[in-house]
């Protein structure tokens, strides 16, 4: 705000008037001297006289009343108004909606402010919801916008005015920005900011899901787990209810979970399956798990906890609703309730539980019990494949003549090709191939290519010395694990890990334990399985849900005889199991860490059959146990192809960046591909569009090799089901992939149906700004021209022949007058 201040134009006056005020106060002095009164009236009646007669004496030298404002018409001014679905709602006891009052701030019949405001700065006009447009009179104000994108409409409004005189903005808004996940606006720019704060900060009835979230792990009783907060207001003893719907799918809920409702499925369209035509498919809705909680006080926070496990791979879509059992039996959106909105009773949730079958190669020394058991287990997973390569003989000479002397080939076959002969005089080891895809996998032996290692997801080496490796196939190892992303699991055999050779090889160097130096001592026996810390954190490391079954679980457990020690484990790893000898001596059990892109696991017990020996029930936990170790380890295992779907930065549309990366055999990035991505609508989404898919093409980008990116806006709420399909320069595919996600714009547009006055007033505060109440309005624009702006005019306001000096000159006298009558002074 600018301030005013006083200036004397007429100088020449000052020394008349200065001896007019000495020749007064001279006078004053004599004419009070002798006065019969007590000294307090005597020096109020002379400070009286003396206020009069300064008061003429400053009018002699002229003053001047100076100061700054505004340039009429120079500056200019914008008025933004939200016009988001926000305001629909309706503040406690009001029949109007927060879009009416603002309504009728801006264009009602009794706004007198938006004329004053025109008469000293040139008004523009806006609204904004995920996007600013300008608008002449605010007809466009419907209150229909999926979000409030207060911070992407500030930062156009800069851009636009940028080197233009911009005074400030007046904001019409309730502060609930959906574009601010740190809850600060940048105000880099920006100038003085008014908001005018749409809503009262009373509480408004109403239940809403305030976050969800979906959990995965290898834990194989509940792979997927849903976690909601759901807030309860007005509703203090009511029960609120809670359901997790399948959508497109028919799922089943974990024991733990209540049974399903016998609520009547209901027709929804959802996408085609895998490979199908993208025609209309109608599925059915069914509830897989319910619960209701009450509300102990008034608000209260719920927190809901579903299990489910999917009957499926791939992406599946879940709907989250919740309401007052009394209120809504059936949880459509056609219900009436007494409740402020409906719009954040529901939300979608995504589930990807990978793209499976997931191949895994299982190497190994010599037929053992270890691969009897594992492969068991293994086979039923229907989302892994494991192939297994088994020698039955090592690789032993053949024949030795002697022949002439230093002579060193099979005297028989003299004059053939030396590699002929070596071939001849060496045996190669007798590998079996078993559960192999077809006849040519694993043909040649353990693979020697990147194209073909790399297209399994993990390794499992059991019971293998490193010398059946050659030094190539060592480092393809490493490769596959650091480079590729893959998982490599070394199982306890004897001829394993140190007692193995593996020591300063490629392999000893990628796994969690240092192998450079023996273990000495006498071989533990009789060894007990325990958990540590960092075990008991891994869901896929127990199989009980409680802990107290787990360590029951624990204590049955057989002994253990087969030991192959390691030293201590490399910084980074974690030990997640230990085994405890009859001595009290701990030892490393299994170990892991990650490796580059992948993740490298030991399991120094070399007879965990033991486990399964003489009990049915030990059988399925040994089974179990080995399921969730082998999907832990390819869990995270890229493929040819990944389809990753973030938002776009910065944007307020809630535009989706599908972003693909395509690589070859070797897994390296490939260029020059065509990407193409078909967008499935599914749930809600697919009811208000029909199901019709879209298509598009994925542009290679520019700061990635074998990277390709499309954009895609949705334009309801629901879930969408995006699918891409890689082709290479002659036109065979590569690879297909899928990621699904949810929009929901209305989960943070009605997250809180209070006012964000915070935000409000922090954003004045830093623009130099204030908040500024509805009913103040007029005032506020009739001063603002007193605030700072741009584009400034100076004004002067002569003090001299105002009538309020004059006056306040008589009253002085005035004043001294009755005083003196009242006192009885001559």
């Amino acid at each position: 705000m600018f301030e005013a201040t006083v200036v004397f134009s007429g100088r020449g006056w000052l020394l008349p008037a200065a001896a007019f005020v000495v020749v007064s106060l001279v006078l004053l002095f004599w004419g009070y001297r002798a006065a019969a009164v007590s000294p307090g009236v005597r020096a109020a009646c002379f400070g009286l006289k003396l206020l009069g007669l300064l008061a003429l004496a400053a009018c002699l030298l002229e003053p001047l009343w100076s100061g700054q404002r505004a340039r009429p018409g120079a500056n200019f001014f914008a008025v933004l108004a939200d016009n988001s679905q926000g305001l629909q709602i309706k503040d406690r006891g009001d029949l109007a909606t927060r879009g009416d009052a603002l309504r009728d701030l801006v264009t009602g019949a009794k706004a007198k402010w938006p004329a004053a405001l025109e008469e000293n700065f040139r008004v523009r006009r806006y609204v904004f919801d995920t996007r600013l447009q300008s608008t002449r009179d605010f007809s466009e104000l419907s209150f229909q916008g999926r979000a409030t994108a207060l911070a992407t409409a500030l930062k156009g409004l800069a851009e636009r005015f940028q080197g233009q005189p911009l005074a400030g903005v007046l904001l019409f808004t309730d502060g609930n920005a959906t574009d601010t996940p740190t809850g600060v606006i940048d105000t880099a720019g920006l100038p003085p900011i008014y908001p005018v704060v749409i809503g009262r900060d009373e509480a408004i009835k109403d239940i809403a899901i305030v976050k969800a979230s979906v959990s995965q792990t290898a834990f194989e009783d509940a792979p997927v787990t849903v976690q909601a907060e759901v807030s309860a207001v007005g509703y203090g003893g009511a029960t609120v209810q809670a359901q997790l719907v399948a959508i497109g799918q028919s799922a089943r809920a974990a024991t733990n979970v209540s049974q399903f409702s016998t609520n009547a499925p209901t027709p929804v369209a959802t996408p085609p399956s895998r490979g199908a035509s993208n025609s209309l498919v109608i599925v059915q809705e069914r509830v897989v798990a319910e619960q209701t909680l009450r509300a102990a006080r008034d608000p209260d926070t719920l927190s809901f906890r579903f299990q489910v496990r999917p009957e499926r791979g791939g992406i599946s879509f879940y709907r989250l609703r919740v309401g007052a059992k009394d209120e809504t039996a059936q949880f459509t959106d056609a219900t009436r309730t007494v409740e402020a909105t409906l719009a954040n009773n529901s939300r979608v949730l995504t589930v990807d539980r990978g793209e499976g079958p997931y191949r895994v190669l299982y190497v190994s020394g010599r037929p053992n019990w270890e691969f009897k058991f594992l492969n068991r287990a293994v086979q039923d997973d229907d989302q892994v494949e494991m192939a297994a390569l088994i020698r039955i003989a090592k690789r032993e000479p053949k024949f030795e003549f002697k022949g002439r002397a230093g002579e060193s080939s099979n005297p028989l076959f003299r004059g053939f090709d030396k590699k002929t002969e070596e071939t001849e005089r060496y045996d190669q080891p007798v590998l079996v191939r078993l559960y192999t895809r077809d006849e040519h996998e694993l043909k040649g032996g353990f693979p020697k290519t990147p194209e073909d290692l790399f297209a399994y997801h993990a390794v499992i080496v059991d019971d293998l010395e490193a010398d059946f490796f050659t030094h190539d196939q060592k480092m393809l190892l490493q490769r596959f694990v650091s480079e590729r992303g893959g998982g490599f699991l070394m199982l306890g055999g004897q001829e394993s890990l140190q007692e193995g050779g593996y020591g300063r090889t490629p392999i000893g160097d990628m796994l969690p334990v240092y192998l450079d130096r023996p273990v000495d001592g006498a071989p533990p026996a009789d060894l007990k399985l325990t958990l540590t810390r960092e075990g008991w954190l891994q869901p896929w490391a127990r199989l009980r849900s409680t802990e107290a079954d787990e360590r029951a679980r624990l204590e049955a457990m057989p002994p253990f005889q087969v030991l192959n020690r390691v030293r201590e484990p490399k910084p980074g790893a974690s030990v997640i199991a230990t085994v405890t000898d009859a001595q009290g001596n701990k030892h490393s059990a299994v170990v892991v860490q990650r490796y580059g892109h992948g993740r490298t696991a030991v399991v120094t017990v070399g007879d965990i059959w033991r486990w399964g020996l003489g009990d049915e029930q030990r059988q399925r936990d040994m089974a179990k146990a080995w399921r969730q170790l082998v999907r832990w380890l390819v869990a995270d295992v890229p493929g040819r192809i990944t389809l990753e779907v973030a938002p776009e930065p910065g944007d307020s549309n809630q535009s989706m960046a599908l972003k693909v990366r395509a690589r070859d055999r070797e897994f390296q990035p490939l260029d020059n591909a065509t990407v193409q991505i078909t967008v499935q609508p599914v749930g809600t989404a697919a009811k208000t569009n029909n199901a019709a898919a879209v298509r598009m093409p994925a542009e290679p980008t520019l700061k990635e090799a074998g990277g390709y990116q499309a954009t895609f806006v949705p334009r309801d709420t629901g879930g969408y089901l995006a699918q891409a399909v890689v082709t290479d320069a002659s036109g065979v595919e590569v690879g297909r992939t899928e990621a699904g996600w949810a929009s929901d714009p209305a989960a943070e547009e009605f997250r809180s149906l209070k006012p964000n006055r915070a935000l409000l007033e922090n954003l004045a505060q830093r623009t130099g700004g204030e908040v500024i109440a509805a009913t103040k309005l007029d005032d506020f624009v009739r001063r603002l021209p007193e605030r700072k702006a741009p584009i400034t005019e100076s004004w002067t306001s002569p003090l001299w022949h105002q009538a309020g000096v004059f006056l306040f000159a008589l009253a002085c006298f005035v004043a001294e007058w009755g005083l003196r009558r009242w006192k009885g002074l001559a």
